[in-house]
């Protein structure tokens, strides 16, 4: 790829930029198209590292996640952090400031945005949500007041990170949770481990992770969780039943998305007490024990996406609360992209989170 710098005015980078495509179903290709030009408000950002979400994966394995349909070619990838090399009129950042972008542009004046929780925004412009492309490629221009500048103590390979952080953090916010409870995150995939971080940075310090898979048990542990349950080898109920003495737990964030979790979530629930549903299961259904629900006055919350999380995500990593870096299990060249997606796939078991270096 090669670029000009038009000395004139602002200066644009003219030339194309290298793009990786979705050509159907597990098929991953390259393409060039022209590096945008930022317009007034916006800045072009040259993309540094691009993180795999398990919507991307499950994008390229199945060509969708319920309505939403991949229609090729289509860019997938919605977790960038890159350096600022152009700015269009009216904004503040400039080239070379380092940042994270948040990948969703809301209209700002529906009902949901004007309540704040700008999340529901039915009209979301969201980076790889079909039919609106990624950002597997080389340079994005986006929207100045989405592009989050990153201190000097936390790198574009962290600020990739800060979207699947967000998550956690909005979940966390979600159940309320507060120093003093005991709490469980199903699953300890990115979102579970995450999950666990907001937790621990919110003064939680009896946090356990149940999960089927030891080696990312393993990476709870390393990442701060008290302990640590494999379903497939014990009951996570009467684990909690046992550790918190008959009276059930504060707080449990399920991040699977499993029918089995689910129940398991409701029964080792102390009464009065918080679920808080993050993962989608892949029917899209799931039963649980209504009855123990109600007997117990739970409170059932769910998650989309986050709101206004991003500068307080960015502070948690930058004071050392949150140890962003630790969920990183593989890093791919750009040029390995299919590599990445098919080993996602093929080997979940051990690769915990994956990273795109796009340059």
């Amino acid at each position: 790829m090669t670029f000009v710098l038009i000395s004139s005015g602002i200066g644009h980078m003219d030339g194309n930029m290298k793009v990786a495509v979705m050509n159907g179903v597990r098929e991953m290709g390259f393409t060039e198209r022209p590096i945008p030009k930022p317009k007034a408000g916006e800045v072009l950002v040259k993309l540094e590292y691009v993180g795999i979400c398990g919507s991307d994966i499950h994008y390229y394995e199945t060509g969708r996640i319920g309505d939403f349909v991949v229609e090729p070619p289509f860019v997938l990838g919605h977790e960038p952090g890159g350096v600022v090399v152009e700015t269009g009129e009216g904004v503040a950042l400039k080239p070379g400031d380092r940042v994270a972008l948040e990948p969703g542009k809301t209209c700002g004046h529906c009902e949901f945005c004007r309540e704040g929780k700008y999340n529901l925004c039915p009209d979301v412009v969201f980076f790889a949500t079909p039919p609106i492309d990624g950002v597997f490629q080389e340079y994005v221009a986006h929207e100045e007041a989405l592009c989050f500048k990153l201190p000097d103590n936390v790198s574009t390979l962290e600020g990739a990170l800060i979207e699947p952080l967000a998550v956690g953090i909005h979940a966390a916010n979600q159940g309320g949770a507060v120093a003093g409870q005991t709490a469980v995150v199903f699953g300890s995939g990115c979102i579970g481990l995450v999950s666990l971080m907001a937790l621990k940075a919110e003064g939680l310090t009896e946090v356990y992770v149940v999960d089927l898979m030891d080696k990312r048990l393993e990476k709870a542990i390393e990442l701060g969780a008290t302990g640590v349950i494999n379903s497939l080898k014990q009951d996570p109920v009467k684990v909690m039943d046992e550790i918190t003495k008959g009276r059930g737990v504060d707080l449990i964030i399920d991040t699977s998305g499993a029918e089995a979790a689910a129940g398991q979530a409701v029964r080792m629930a102390r009464k009065g007490s918080t679920i808080v549903m993050v993962g989608y299961s892949q029917t899209g259904m799931v039963n649980f024990p209504m009855s123990v629900a109600l007997n117990k006055e739970l409170s059932i919350k769910t998650v989309f996406r986050y709101r206004y999380i991003y500068p307080k995500a960015i502070e948690a990593v930058s004071s050392g609360k949150i140890n962003l870096k630790g969920i990183i299990s593989n890093i791919f060249e750009f040029d390995d992209i299919k590599n990445a997606m098919d080993k996602s796939i093929e080997n979940k078991a051990d690769i915990v989170k994956s990273v795109i270096k796009i340059s």
